[in-house]
This record gives C-alpha cells, sequence and structure tokens, in this order.
C-alpha cells in the first residue's frame, strides 16, 4: 500500500499538484502490473467518505505525456445498486512522465569532470612560518595541517578529473615584488596560468611559495569564491552536465568580509559549483557553521535565499588522530548530492551514452 494523501478543501472539483514518486514503490519497477486508486472526501473528524475507485498501470498512465487520460471513478457498491450508474466522478490526469533518476555515478561516467580549485589562507593570525607554532610551519616530516588536507581531499577529487590540472590560489598575503595585499593570487606566481599538476604539484607550489610571501590580512573569502564562480558561470552556458565547480578553502579563523561572501555564495548557488570550507587550528569557527546551511537556509545580507546548500564546512581537529580517508570522506559527503541536485534542477541528463 503506497500512500500518497493530498487534501483539497471547499471544492467539488479539486486540482491535485503534481507529485513524484519513485516507481518502485509505485508498482515494482513493473510498468504493467496494475495499480488502484482509490478517492476519498476529507472529513476533520477522520470519517472520510469513500468516492471511488479506478484501476491502472504506468503503461496507461504514460499515455498522459502527449495528451491527457481520463478514469472513471467507480464506487463498486453503488454500481450494484443502480442500474444506470456511470460513476461517482471523473480523474482527468494531465501529464505523466517518467524520468530517469539519475545518480553522481551516472553524471560522472557521462563525462562530467569535477574541476578542482584549492584557496589556501596566508593571513597573519596563521603565524611566522618559519616558527614551530604557526600553522603553516612544516614539520621535519614535511607536512602541517593546510598540507594534510590538501592531499586528503585532493588525492580523492583528482581522479574525477582527466587533465589533473588544478587552480591553487592564495588570500591574505602581501606578494613581491610591491608587497601590496592580495586576497586572489596563484601561488606558483604565475597569474596567467595558476594551474598546478596534479594534487603533489599543489603541494609543491604551497611549500615553495611560503617563504616569498608576507603574511597579513584580513579573511577575506569573497574574491576566492567569485574567482571560481567566473569560470563555473561559463559553464552554464554549456546546457551540458560536462562541469561541475568544487572550490576547497583552507583557514584558520573568522572571516573578514562575512557579508560578501554570504553574497558571493548565494550567487554561487545557482552555478554548477560547491565550497568545501576546512578549518584548521583552534579558533572559533562558527562563522563557517552559519555558511553551511545544514540548520537553515543561507542568506545573502539583502535577504535573497541560497537556491541549494552548496557549502560544507569541516574542523580539522576533529580528525587530527583519524586516517586521512576519514577526513576525505567527511570532506566530501555532501557533494555528490550537490552535483546531482544542480544537474537535475537544470533538467541536465549525462552528457553522453556512458551513462545510459
Amino acid at each position: 500500500l503506497l500512500l500518497h494523501l493530498i487534501v483539497i478543501k471547499n471544492t467539488l472539483d479539486p486540482v491535485w499538484k503534481a507529485f513524484t514518486v519513485p516507481l518502485v514503490s509505485l508498482c515494482n519497477g513493473d510498468v504493467d502490473r496494475n495499480i488502484k486508486v482509490l478517492c476519498y472526501d476529507y472529513d476533520n473528524d477522520g470519517g472520510h467518505d469513500f468516492i471511488g475507485e479506478f484501476q491502472t498501470t504506468v503503461t496507461k498512465m504514460s499515455h498522459a505525456s502527449t495528451t491527457e487520460v481520463e478514469f472513471d471513478c467507480i464506487n463498486p457498491k453503488k454500481q450494484r445498486k443502480k442500474k444506470n450508474y456511470k460513476n461517482s466522478g471523473v480523474i482527468v490526469l494531465r501529464s505523466c512522465k517518467i524520468i530517469r533518476d539519475y545518480t553522481f555515478l551516472d553524471y560522472i561516467l557521462g563525462g562530467c569532470q569535477l574541476m578542482f580549485t584549492v584557496g589556501i589562507d596566508f593571513t597573519a593570525s596563521n603565524g611566522n612560518p618559519r616558527e614551530p607554532s604557526s600553522l603553516h610551519y612544516i614539520n621535519p616530516l614535511g607536512s602541517n595541517e593546510y598540507l594534510a588536507a590538501i592531499l586528503a581531499v585532493g588525492q580523492i577529487i583528482q581522479d574525477y578529473d582527466t587533465d589533473k590540472m588544478f587552480p591553487a590560489l592564495g588570500f591574505g598575503a602581501k606578494l613581491p615584488p610591491d608587497w601590496k595585499v592580495s586576497h586572489e593570487f596563484a601561488i606558483n606566481f604565475d597569474p596567467t596560468n595558476p594551474f598546478c599538476s596534479g594534487v603533489e604539484g599543489i603541494a609543491q607550489a604551497y611549500s615553495s611559495c611560503l617563504p616569498h610571501l608576507r603574511f597579513y590580512g584580513p579573511t577575506n573569502f569573497s574574491p576566492i569564491i567569485n574567482h571560481v564562480a567566473r569560470g563555473a558561470s561559463q559553464a552554464l552556458q554549456q546546457e551540458r552536465a560536462a562541469q561541475y565547480f568544487t572550490l576547497l578553502i583552507i583557514t584558520d579563523g573568522v572571516i573578514s568580509d562575512m557579508d560578501e561572501t554570504r553574497h558571493a555564495i548565494v550567487a554561487a548557488a545557482k552555478l554548477p559549483m560547491s565550497v568545501i570550507i576546512i578549518g584548521v587550528g583552534n579558533a572559533d569557527f562558527a562563522a563557517m557553521e552559519f555558511l553551511d546551511g545544514d540548520a537553515s537556509v543561507l542568506r545573502s545580507h539583502t535577504g535573497e535565499e541560497a537556491a541549494r546548500d552548496i557549502v560544507q564546512f569541516v574542523p580539522f581537529r576533529d580528525f587530527r588522530n583519524a586516517p586521512k580517508e576519514t577526513l576525505a570522506k567527511s570532506v566530501l559527503a555532501e557533494l555528490p548530492q550537490q552535483v546531482t541536485q544542480y544537474f537535475k534542477q537544470r533538467n541536465l541528463s549525462p552528457s553522453n551514452q556512458a551513462a545510459e
């Protein structure tokens, strides 16, 4: 028994809203299996009056994909008692479509590339990278929390991009030769080609750039979010499920441009894009939790709601003593759903026949 309850009050000619139901739940995937539909007159006291019923199949209902289909609503008791009984009403099916529910794997096999970008926090609150107390200090084992986060996430996500060339950006530091602060710079110092070869290339560029930066501030996220959003906007023009952009921001503290960041995320929610934030160190990450709209819908400072939740925040400290696979699993937990949700909202199927 499948119950789909929609009550239309105060009318003898109800019009029900469209709804979706899994084919497996409706008919166990058998489009020729009989389905009985029962219609009741709703009563507030729960004593609903039976109006009538009809039987059909998904195959018959699918005819409504091109033209309306009508079903006589029959009350068997009245049919037996009344000689000239025709029906107790007519159910008109205005539209019925079978839509394939594509999975994340369908889109990947269909040729969708995950375009991965890293954004790294080089603000002064991280500490002098030459001092062991700094979050950017590379220990004798050649690691720190920034590198650990890059490798844990990047080594998983790079397998979903064929060329494995990833932009790596920094923010919150002063750059040579004029030592002006920048919130959107290539860590390989090549603004025309900020791409690094694989996750190892990102790690190498990160380690190499540290001695050449002067950590400064403030902690502004919006420039890097908008940077990736520009690429996602171009992908949007293709009208194909060909690319989905993922920005990994690694940061140690409180966001300085919260209004601008909220605005940037709300705008990015309309694009094929997600934002992953990993918090390193022991700072208060309450603002990051706010951006991760699991508890409530994120709004821009003007009140506009995000079309969908695209932010996932994870504090690195929760995984310091765990295998890197555990961090990656938590960080990427929402990404498959965000990818499929976006393409479904835009009615985009996987790009090629590999997913069929």
